[in-house]
């Protein structure tokens, strides 16, 4: 048995400056701790096959699902459901950090999309 924590776990970064460490890294199972620097965001996506669920460990973020915001703190969580569009921002001035759990893992399983405004009235 060993202890896994973000001194011994695989680091990455991602966007603008933000870090990931690989908790648990199995072909079913996604364990990732992400820390988010103030004022950044990830790339607008969604996952063809992962599902995945955020808990916010500390600070604060902004995650867009479908076109709906929902503003997460410090103990909460949110699912989002594969195939779903998001993305997660820190719009606060202070660090957040929190987990992010995908089944079946999400990294490759990534397709990028942009968020177009609709449409409420055309005049030809």
């Amino acid at each position: 048995m060993s202890k896994i924590s973000t001194l011994n776990a695989e680091h990455y970064q991602w966007g603008n400056a933000c870090d990931g460490w690989h908790l648990l890294k199995q072909d079913e199972l996604s364990i990732i701790h992400e820390k988010m620097p103030p004022q950044t965001a990830e790339v607008r996506h969604y996952h063809v096959f992962s599902r995945q669920f955020f808990f916010i460990l500390n600070g604060e973020i902004v995650i867009e699902k479908d076109g709906e915001e929902c503003v997460l703190s410090a103990h909460q969580g949110i699912e989002i459901p594969a195939g779903t569009p998001h993305q997660v921002r820190n719009e606060s001035d202070f660090p957040a950090e929190f987990l992010v759990t995908s089944q079946p893992p999400a990294h490759g399983d990534r397709v990028v999309v942009k968020k177009v405004k609709s449409i409420s009235h055309v005049t030809l």
